[in-house]
């Protein structure tokens, strides 16, 4: 790992959190994040994220910001879940071959083990459902395992539904009509959840523009009749609403400045790169739906499924997505305030009636 890599101590967000621990994986020797916002409203609900870092403590502040998101998500959810977040550091140009992957989420299992139940993880960015059985050999505070194991199954379907809800209701905040036909959209990231949103938008007679850094997921633009643009060109071409559905941070305050959109709203975590970005995009008339409202529909699907509620009822829930967005956008607009102020008052007030 360098040693000449700059401190990341400035990149280090606010310590509100119960308890972040970070440790060197006995197996893998990776530097391996829990990181616990906050388990007032039950135990911590988040993904693990293997990801290449600069330094591993990037890793750990990301795990950070990432935890304290999972809070805000959880209440507005209503799954009676607090807040948390893993992060395996990879330095960067580290790949993992099979044994080492294995290595890394055993080391992974026992540092979940070691929060006694008080962190539930998942599956995230650079992580599988498959991982999970792996996990699960070291902790039995793992959800998400295969369906075929017994367990809740890949999200990314579950969210792409609340993301479909949450745009319905975007439009009828611009425009008093939900209907998604004929509108514009620009889909930044071809995933699990970005094309499967991009089929459901499709089905609905929107015009779709999208893009991935994957040269491959050229193939569904094809197949849906959408027209595929360069990854770098996704913040620059007009459309109604921009849908971001890879990595966060693209919403940058000079892409903000020249975003030619009239809406933001998509499953990306943390889209904004900071957060005076939602008062940017309010200062040039851009809508933003709050990214852990609108991406809700994974931990929805997780926690519902995993108490064993039916299919139908975890529907209604992705579906109340909607709703939920719409009490936030209607907060924010009669109290004059964004909608990323509006929505994490109304989640910090469940937390904190949750302490009281």
């Amino acid at each position: 790992m360098s040693t000449s890599s700059p401190s990341p101590a400035s990149t280090l967000p606010d310590f509100d959190h119960e308890r972040v621990a970070t440790v060197t994986g006995a197996r893998s020797g990776l530097r391996i994040t829990v990181a616990l916002h906050s388990s007032a409203l039950g135990p911590a609900l988040g993904g693990c994220r293997l990801w290449s870092y600069p330094h591993w403590a990037d890793g750990m502040a990301d795990a950070m910001r990432l935890a304290r998101a999972m809070t805000m998500k959880n209440a507005l959810a209503d799954i009676g879940a607090g807040g948390g977040k893993a992060v395996i550091a990879l330095p960067p140009g580290r790949l993992l071959d099979d044994l080492q992957r294995r290595d890394a989420l055993l080391d992974l299992g026992d540092l979940v083990e070691s929060f006694g139940g008080t962190y539930i993880t998942t599956e995230d960015v650079g992580v599988t459902e498959y991982d999970m059985a792996v996990v699960r050999e070291r902790t039995a505070h793992v959800v998400g395992l295969p369906a075929a194991s017994g367990g809740s199954g890949e999200p990314g379907a579950a969210t792409a539904v609340g993301v479909r809800a949450s745009i319905g209701e975007v439009l009828r905040a611009l425009d008093g009509d939900p209907a998604v036909a004929g509108r514009s959209f620009v889909i930044a990231g071809l995933g699990q959840v970005g094309s499967r949103l991009a089929r459901l938008l499709a089905a609905d007679g929107a015009v779709l523009t999208v893009t991935d850094i994957n040269p491959a997921a050229r193939a569904l633009a094809d197949e849906l009749g959408a027209t595929w643009i360069d990854a770098g060109a996704a913040v620059t071409t007009p459309a109604d609403v921009f849908v971001p559905a890879g990595l966060g941070g693209v919403l940058t305050a000079p892409v903000i400045e020249q975003l030619p959109v009239r809406a933001v709203c998509g499953p990306a975590n943390n889209p904004l790169a900071e957060r005076s970005g939602a008062d940017g995009l309010a200062a040039r008339g851009i809508l933003y739906a709050p990214d852990y409202v609108v991406n809700a529909g994974g931990v929805i699907h997780l926690a519902l499924t995993e108490r064993g509620e039916s299919p139908d009822a975890v529907t209604a829930r992705l579906h109340a997505i909607g709703d939920t967005l719409a009490a936030v956008l209607q907060r924010a607009a009669a109290e004059g305030i964004t909608p990323l102020d509006a929505a994490d008052a109304l989640a910090l007030g469940r937390v904190a009636a949750a302490r009281r």
